[in-house]
C-alpha cells in the first residue's frame, strides 16, 4: 500500500469526519447496477416493464431482499429489471447522466464505470450506438459538474458476457472507441464454467493493441479463477479477488523460523504462489466489502469484520475499496469507508492510503495518475492535518498533452 507519511497526531476519528466531502477513485462499479430506484420506476412506466413493485419503497424492499440472499445468482436477478429499462439511447443517456451526478455527490474525482453494451441492444442500437449513448450521458454530467465546480474524470470501462460468445467482438469495440472514453476492458457473469481461459485469444488481441483489461475473477470461484485471470487474461487489476484468501494461511501459537515459540496472538502467515505473486507485483484487488458479503464470496454469517480485506491491507496487497452495484447493495463508496473505519478501525491516512491504491492502480498514464494522487493528498491531507474542516479539490488535468 502507498503510504502518506501525513502526520496523524491530530487528525480526528473518520467516524467524525464528512467522507462525503472528500476526494476519492472508483475503479469498480457497474452502470446496470447504479441506477437510482425512482429511475428504474420513471423509465419502467415508460417502457412498460413490469416491475414487481409501483412504489420507491416497495421496489427497494424488493431489492433488497434479493441483494441480501447470500449467493450471486440471487444477487444478479436485479439486473434483469435494471438491463430491461436500459435499452434506447434516451435511458442509457439518463442513466449515464444520473450515475456520474450520484458519482459527483459521493466526493468521487475519478470513476470506471464498467457495463455490458451488448445487453443493451434490444431497442435497435449498435454496439458503437449504445456505447456512444452511454458516452453522451457520461459527457453531459461532466461538464455540469465542472460548471458547479466540482471536476470529475471518467471512463468507460466495456465489458463482456462470459456465458456469451462475443469477447472478441466486444474486445474490438473497446478498441475502436479508446479515444473517445474507453479506458479499459472486463469480462464479467458467471466465473464457475467460464474461465478466463475461455478468452485467452482476445485477451492476448487485447494485449497486443495495448488496451487495460481488469477481470472478474475471485469472486463466485476460486484460486483457479484468479490463477487463470492473471496467466491467460493478463489481469491488470482483479475485480473482487477476494478468494485469493484462500491461498493464505496463518498460523497462530506457532514457531517461527528462528525455533522461538509465538504466543496465541502472534500468526505466522505463509502465503501460496498466487497470493504471492499479485501482493508481490501489486495486482490491485477491486474489493467490494458489502457486495461481497451479499454474493457469498465472503461468509456472510461472520459478517464484516469477518471479510479478509483487512488480512491483505495489512499483508500489503494493493487493496481497493469500491461499491460494485450502489442500487443493489443500496451503498455509496462513502458508506463503504465508514464502514471499514468502525469495523477495523482504520484512519484518515489509512483511508488516503486505500484511495492513493485506487490512483496507482486507475487506466491512466503515470503522469495523469500522479495528478490524480495530488489531488486525493492535497483533499485528505488537510483534514488529516487538521488545518481544515473540509478538503480543497484540484482541478484534475484531464487534458491530453499529446494533443
Amino acid at each position: 500500500m502507498t503510504t502518506t507519511q501525513l502526520p496523524d497526531t491530530a487528525s480526528p476519528s473518520p467516524l467524525e469526519v464528512d467522507l462525503a466531502v472528500l476526494p476519492k477513485v472508483s475503479l469498480h462499479d457497474h452502470l446496470d447496477g447504479g441506477l437510482r430506484v425512482g429511475t428504474v420506476l420513471d423509465l419502467a412506466r415508460e417502457a412498460g416493464v413490469e416491475v414487481p413493485a409501483d412504489t420507491v419503497e416497495g421496489l427497494a424492499e424488493w431489492i433488497a431482499e434479493h441483494a441480501n440472499g447470500e449467493s450471486l445468482e440471487k444477487y444478479l436477478q436485479v439486473f434483469a429489471l435494471t438491463t430491461a429499462v436500459m435499452q434506447t439511447r434516451e435511458q442509457l443517456r439518463r442513466v449515464a447522466r444520473e450515475f456520474v451526478e450520484d458519482l459527483v455527490a459521493d466526493g468521487v474525482v475519478y470513476g470506471e464505470i464498467r457495463w455490458a453494451p451488448e445487453q443493451h441492444l434490444a431497442g435497435g442500437r449498435t454496439l458503437d450506438e449504445a456505447v456512444e449513448a452511454v458516452q453522451a450521458g457520461l459527457d453531459e454530467a461532466v461538464e455540469a459538474a465542472d460548471a458547479a465546480g466540482h471536476v470529475i474524470r471518467v471512463g468507460q470501462l466495456v465489458t463482456a458476457m462470459r456465458h456469451a460468445d462475443r469477447a472478441q467482438e466486444i474486445a474490438e469495440l473497446a478498441v475502436r472507441h479508446r479515444e473517445a472514453g474507453v479506458v479499459g476492458f472486463d469480462i464479467a457473469g458467471a466465473e464457475a464454467g467460464f474461465p478466463p481461459s475461455r478468452f485467452a485469444d482476445t485477451f492476448t488481441w487485447l494485449a497486443a493493441h495495448h488496451l487495460p483489461v481488469t477481470v472478474h475473477a475471485g469472486e463466485g470461484d476460486g484460486l483457479d479463477s484468479v490463477r487463470s485471470a492473471l496467466v491467460d487474461g493478463r489481469a491488470l487489476r482483479l475485480g473482487h479477488g477476494v478468494r485469493l484468501a484462500e491461498d493464505i494461511s496463518v498460523e497462530y501459537g506457532g514457531v517461527d523460523e528462528d525455533g522461538e515459540q509465538l504466543d496465541e496472538l502472534t500468526g505466522l502467515v505463509d502465503l501460496g504462489e498466487t497470493a504471492a505473486w499479485v501482493r508481490d507485483r501489486q495486482i490491485a484487488l477491486e474489493v467490494c466489502p458489502s457486495s461481497n458479503l451479499q454474493t457469498g464470496a465472503v461468509d456472510a454469517a461472520a459478517g464484516i469484520a469477518g471479510h479478509p480485506i483487512d488480512l491483505l491491507v495489512q499483508l500489503g496487497f494493493r487493496v481497493t475499496v469500491n461499491t460494485d452495484n450502489r442500487l443493489v447493495s443500496d451503498v455509496s463508496l462513502t458508506d463503504e469507508l465508514y464502514l471499514l473505519a468502525e469495523t477495523f478501525g482504520y484512519s484518515l491516512s489509512e483511508l488516503l492510503d486505500l484511495q492513493l491504491n485506487a490512483a496507482e492502480a486507475a487506466f491512466l498514464s503515470v503522469d495523469e495518475r500522479e495528478d490524480l494522487a495530488e489531488i486525493l493528498v492535497a483533499g485528505w491531507g488537510e483534514v488529516i492535518s487538521g488545518d481544515a474542516v473540509g478538503p480543497v479539490l484540484e482541478e484534475l488535468d484531464d487534458e491530453d498533452e499529446d494533443d
